[in-house]
């Protein structure tokens, strides 16, 4: 693993102080860079009551600056996804000639928030003083679709990656952390300027199948026609061409993909929002989907299941290596859904190693989310069934 610029480890115990102690010396240690920018945390609800603890004891012995993270039921951290155990997974990062800044946010701000000169005033960051944000969320106290989309008002295109914390699900608790603070609601978002930008991958899990369409007509939620035909129609013609093997596949696993930017000549994989198709009535010819689509929107039905979602996320890997050329990749935070790890493709670690493997061993840690952000097209959206891969890249 390249731990020039940034190193991850996971600590599967219990909390120990002196053992943590020593581990977060050790991680510290195996970092080649003289110092620490940014160091990212996240934890398995076993540690909600030594959190304060947790994070004074790693702020001080691996020598963090910035530390930020949240709670969550599944950790990753290097190669590896912890899906069943507890623990904390820890970060380091160098990021040479960055300027960062944490702040965190409420749901009281959120129903404040009034254009884009909020968010700005609120945060003290102008859009051309950050390169992109790196977000955690608590899910239950804060609707993150509005805070989104006042963020979007204030800062896109710049991306938002990241995703909204896990933790005791009957009691609808989460931690959200910023320095050496604990947070039980609200969210925490970090700036990334400077010399370091954020990449990344938005992988939605998704193959396209069929055509693409446009919609024209549409009210709300639901779809009236597409190709000024009755949609439902144009859904089951889309099936029947699949062959048998791909129409078993979509079975129950069928989805709509939005375009976003209906100013580019062609489509491909990542310009679509995935969302769900909700139902069909073959006698109105009507689809409801979880989105307010517009008429004239392009779009394109969409299959998911593991091979798809593997496909996606190689195709989406390899493309953004080809991006980034020869920049320097610092390291990455991948923030995956709950729904995707071994219950999807049958065996852990599928998406770090994933990364890995095309990205040359960085250091990367991240989480299982209860939803995920990230950017499709130039604005950011809330995702489901998705793996958000932020990426620290040399400007």
């Amino acid at each position: 693993m390249n731990t020039d610029f940034s190193v991850a480890g996971h600590w599967p115990g219990e909390f120990d102080e002196a053992g943590l102690r020593q581990w977060a010396e050790e991680l510290r240690g195996r970092l080649h860079s003289p110092q620490v920018s940014l160091g990212l945390v996240f934890t398995t609800p076993k540690f909600f009551p030594h959190a304060k603890q947790l994070l004074e004891i790693l702020r001080v012995h691996a020598r963090i600056p910035l530390l930020a993270g949240c709670s969550s039921t599944g950790l990753i951290a290097g190669e590896n996804e912890v899906e069943d155990s507890n623990g904390v997974a820890l970060a380091l990062y160098a990021l040479p000639g960055a300027d960062l800044k944490g702040v965190h946010f409420t749901q009281s701000q959120v129903e404040e928030s009034n254009g884009p000169g909020y968010w700005r005033l609120e945060t003290g960051v102008e859009p051309e003083q950050t390169n992109g944000w790196l977000a955690f969320a608590d899910p239950f106290h804060i609707d993150a679709e509005s805070w989104l989309q006042s963020w979007n008002e204030a800062y896109a295109p710049l991306p938002v990656f990241g995703g909204l914390a896990s933790g005791v699900f009957a009691e609808q608790t989460t931690q959200v952390y910023l320095n050496g603070d604990v947070y039980e609601e609200g969210g925490v978002a970090i700036s990334v300027g400077g010399d370091v930008k954020l990449a990344g991958v938005i992988s939605q899990g998704c193959t396209p199948i069929g055509e693409t369409w446009t919609l024209t007509r549409v009210e709300q939620n639901l779809i009236h026609r597409i190709a000024n035909r009755p949609a439902y129609e144009v859904l089951v013609e889309t099936v029947n061409k699949m062959s048998p093997e791909d129409q078993r596949k979509a079975r129950g696993n069928l989805f709509i993909g939005l375009v976003v930017n209906e100013y580019l000549e062609d489509f491909h994989r990542g310009d679509f929002l995935v969302r769900n198709l909700l139902g069909g009535d073959p006698q109105t010819g009507v689809l409801a989907v979880g989105a307010m689509p517009r008429m004239g929107q392009t779009m394109q039905f969409q299959r998911r299941d593991a091979s798809a979602a593997t496909e996606d996320m190689s195709e989406l890997l390899e493309r953004a290596r080809g991006k980034i050329g020869d920049a320097t990749i610092y390291g990455g935070c991948l923030c995956c859904c709950n729904g995707r790890g071994k219950n999807l493709f049958g065996h852990p670690s599928h998406d770090a190693q994933l990364v890995q493997q095309q990205l040359g061993g960085i250091g990367l840690a991240g989480f299982f989310c209860n939803g995920e952000i990230g950017p499709v097209g130039e604005k950011n959206f809330l995702h489901g069934y998705t793996a958000s891969l932020a990426l620290f890249v040399k400007k």
